[in-house]
């Protein structure tokens, strides 16, 4: 039976025993801090595989800007530029590293000035500031530069971006925008004209509708009147001539105390003045219907040389007697239409020049006829030159708006160059207005020729 020395079995505490277990904390660090390695190499991947992407996206905005984009230094060395700014200066991104962004600039004079303009304000940054940059085929063109400062997370100055628009692009899209809100506002006034020219219609043939009958009333009582008066006056010569009444002494003093033979005189012109503003009466409410659109009578053949004459007679009985009217309209004048609605744009035509050549001091008016092959086939042309002081250039495209007037308030109602414009429209014509080159202004009125 053999026995073994206590001294040869492991002692608790002894150096042998201490050494295993501290390799084995020690292995089982050496895997805790492996599974850390593993565990900060994933996450530093997935890190860098989003800086990548933001990177890229980054990347593919300034690629598509379409202004122009400059990074540099606090010294004003580039140390970044966009392809629009390579495309524009024609040189590659290296050439253009650590070169001075000022040399970028046209001349000495906007050198200067950017140095300044950067120096003083760099802090804050400019904004929307014109200057002239000098491109790769050695063009100068103005820019609206925008620079903002680069700032370190302390605060410090770092460098400078600076972005920048052709000026033309900016002026093109202003002046679409100012473009486009005058066209808007134009559409608005018109809808609103449109409305008010529609509701003055609806009252304008209520108002002509109850007009029209008592007119017709009066006229005919008036011509009634006038064939009274002439059968009275056949009597009264008749009572008068009878030899035994002509010698009756009262009653000759009674025909002369009544004034029978003043009243037998002036009743006929007394008659037919009332005659004539009746039935001047009656045109001003035809007028009022054809405004109103209650006028629908078929076109017919119209003889523009007549028209332009009783034109010309209704206004001349207004006018002042200096106001000179030359007419040379050709009797083979004719179109289709209404010869009324054509004699109303005539007579506004007249009147307006009658108005406006007032202040001359031999005021005239001329209006000439010609015939002229336009895009759809013959036209006949009529033209009014007056020798007023004209049309002022921007208020040319406002005239044939409706209530649209030069003249003072309480003398017109914008209503006669719009209401002519229509009647024109409708006949398949066109109306004009223009300054003649001698002075003056000129209409011209061109309207469809009718086969004769």
């Amino acid at each position: 039976m053999s026995t073994t020395s206590p001294a040869s079995e492991p002692v608790p505490g002894a150096p042998g025993s201490l050494g295993e277990q501290a390799w084995i904390e020690v292995i089982q660090k050496m895997d805790e801090v492996y599974n850390d390695l593993l565990q900060y190499e994933v996450a530093l991947e997935e890190k860098n595989a989003a800086l990548e992407e933001s990177h890229q996206f980054i990347e593919s905005i300034i690629a598509s800007m379409s202004d122009i984009l400059v990074v540099c230094d606090r010294n004003g060395r580039i140390q970044e530029v966009n392809p629009a700014f390579l495309r524009f200066s024609g040189q590659d991104e290296q050439a253009l590293k650590d070169t001075s962004l000022f040399d970028l600039f046209a001349d000495p004079e906007e050198r200067a000035r950017a140095r300044h303009l950067f120096a003083v304000f760099a802090q804050e940054g400019v904004h929307d500031c014109e200057l002239h940059l000098r491109g790769g085929d050695g063009s100068v063109m103005p820019f609206s530069l925008n620079c903002t400062p680069r700032l370190s997370p302390t605060g410090k100055l770092m460098g400078l971006v600076l972005t920048g628009r052709p000026v033309g692009e900016l002026r093109r899209a202003y002046q679409q925008l100012r473009q486009a809100h005058e066209d808007l506002k134009r559409t608005q006034g018109q809808l609103l004209h449109a409305e008010k020219m529609a509701s003055l219609g609806r009252l304008v043939a209520g108002v002509a509708h109850e007009l029209n009958n008592p007119i017709s009333f009066v006229l005919g009582n008036v011509l009634a009147l006038k064939r009274y008066a002439q059968r009275l006056g056949h009597y009264l010569d008749a009572v008068h001539a009878d030899p035994t009444r002509a010698a009756d002494p009262g009653l000759a003093a009674r025909r002369e105390e009544l004034r029978i033979d003043r009243i037998l005189q002036d009743m006929p012109q007394l008659i037919e003045g009332m005659i004539e503003g009746a039935e001047r009466t009656r045109d001003i409410v035809d007028a009022l219907k054809r405004f109103s659109a209650v006028d629908r009578m078929q076109p017919e053949p119209v003889q523009l040389a007549q028209v332009v004459e009783r034109a010309v007679r209704w206004v001349a009985k207004s006018a002042p007697a200096r106001f000179a009217i030359a007419q040379e309209v050709p009797p083979e004048l004719r179109c289709m239409g209404s010869p009324g609605q054509l004699q109303q744009v005539v007579m506004n035509l007249v009147q307006n020049a009658c108005d406006a050549a007032a202040p001359a001091a031999t005021p005239w008016l001329r209006i000439s006829g010609r015939c002229e092959t336009g895009p759809t086939g013959p036209l006949a042309v009529l033209e009014f030159q007056d020798n007023g002081p004209g049309i002022a250039p921007e208020l040319l495209p406002h005239l044939f708006e409706p209530f649209f007037t030069t003249k003072p308030v309480g003398q017109g109602t914008g209503l006669g160059l719009s209401i002519s414009y229509g009647i024109v429209e409708r006949h398949g014509g066109s109306l004009t207005a223009e300054n003649a080159p001698e002075g003056g202004a000129r209409f011209t009125l061109r309207l469809p020729l009718a086969n004769n």
